[in-house]
């Protein structure tokens, strides 16, 4: 089994930015010995600023939309219990005021 290779953020940096200028991935990938999809990852974190860098324009308004995505997952969530729970309440309002009507008849 191999051992798991760990790299500083300085090189992660300096990969991505030496793939940005000279645009080849496969060159990149065979000069630092890495896979392609590596790389890609590194480039995706790279353009939301995760390696001391500044983000760039496209990875900070994606990071914006996933979390935009988060919130309207989470709000239609909570809007689905609490339909749930108003319509479980409609229901049981019927059951209590026939018991109700039902008790001021007998009197």
């Amino acid at each position: 089994m191999k051992n798991q290779r760990t790299f500083s953020l300085e090189i992660k940096r300096q990969v991505v930015e030496d793939f940005l200028s000279s645009g080849c991935a496969a060159q990149i990938c065979r000069k630092y010995n890495i896979c392609s999809s590596l790389l890609n990852h590194w480039k995706d974190i790279y353009s939301r600023g995760r390696f001391n860098n500044e983000p760039t324009q496209e990875g900070a308004i994606r990071e914006r939309i996933e979390k935009l995505e988060r919130l309207v997952g989470k709000l239609t969530l909570e809007n689905e219990v609490l339909k749930k729970a108003f319509q479980n309440s409609l229901n049981q309002a019927p059951k209590n005021s026939k018991s109700l009507g039902y008790g001021d008849a007998s009197g």
